[in-house]
């Protein structure tokens, strides 16, 4: 299977804003003092009309959705946590902690990427785990090595162990389980989402090594990246803050690889790590400071990989 792909979905946002139901485990999320709701919105416009346009001016293929003031759903800019795209043609969609952020998911955006010539074989749906308060959010709580056929999870609140076992004998990964941790104050909190301490690469990996406390856990994490000769790209956990683990590989034009980033992530990385990453990729990188401030998310976080096979 291939790691990355030259398609993927994002979805315009219409009411952007700080959702309160996901801060309380995103530590990420702040409050932007003296913005109408009205101003945060555009500005997230702007963020994102910018960035779609910088990937399709590298020849990525995008399908843009837009999000419906009705329901309300102030973080649908992520679709990545809802939904995942395999080369099978087997659509996962996925349960959510966030009871706002269930409604992001839509029947009709599977509508337009078939009417694109996409194919969908096989829907399977884990959202029923919401009942009993189990969640599992995506890529953004698994991270796949879809050539390696492994896929890497930091459990928090949003990322049940029981689910992601399921996920993966569903799609044949092997688990790769472990819990990351940020300062928060003065305490060591679970990290909520997995991609944003970790991007994997088709030959390389980002990684914010020193989240993974237990010393154990973080040798299996690295030697099992290792042992598929991933080249390791160590970041701390001041750039991690920054959203630098918060990257995706994808390629442009004439197969040109690209590692697409926030401009703050861009900014926080040091010229030697940036020389690591550009033997790999060229680096693509957006403005995002509304959507990363008030969303809690960010490059990555904004693009569903579409992976199915086309008619």
């Amino acid at each position: 299977m291939k790691q990355t792909t030259n398609s993927i979905l994002m979805i315009r946002p219409v009411a952007f804003r700080m959702n309160e139901q996901t801060a309380v485990n995103n530590y990420y999320q702040k409050v932007v003092d003296g913005l109408l709701p009205a101003t945060v919105n555009a500005k997230a416009q702007q963020e994102f009309d910018a960035f779609v346009e910088k990937l399709i001016a590298v020849g990525v293929d995008v399908t843009v959705v837009d999000d419906t003031l009705n329901p309300d759903t102030p973080d649908s800019v992520f679709p990545n946590n809802w939904i995942s795209f395999h080369e099978n043609g087997d659509v996962a969609l996925y349960p959510m902690f966030a009871e706002n952020r269930r409604h992001e998911r839509r029947e009709d955006i599977l509508d337009v990427l078939e009417d694109k010539g996409f194919v969908i074989h096989n829907i399977v749906d884990y959202t029923s785990a919401e009942e009993d308060g189990f969640y599992l959010e995506g890529t953004g709580s698994l991270l796949l090595d879809r050539t390696n056929t492994k896929a890497y999870c930091a459990l928090s609140p949003r990322a049940d162990e029981e689910l992601f076992i399921e996920f993966c004998e569903d799609f044949d990964y092997a688990p790769v389980i472990f819990e990351a941790f940020q300062t928060v104050g003065s305490e060591r909190k679970l990290i909520y989402h997995t991609n944003v301490m970790m991007c994997l690469g088709d030959t390389f990996a980002v990684i914010c090594s020193e989240c993974i406390d237990d010393k154990k856990e973080r040798k299996m994490v690295l030697d099992s990246l290792k042992e598929n000769g991933k080249e390791i790209i160590l970041i701390t956990e001041a750039q991690m803050n920054t959203f630098a683990g918060n990257m995706l590989e994808i390629h442009g034009a004439k197969d040109k690889r690209y590692l697409v980033m926030s401009a703050a992530a861009h900014q926080s990385l040091t010229s030697k790590q940036i020389e690591q990453l550009e033997r790999h990729a060229e680096i693509l990188s957006s403005s995002l400071d509304t959507i990363e401030a008030c969303g809690g998310g960010s490059a990555r976080c904004m693009m569903a990989e579409i992976f199915l096979p086309r008619k």
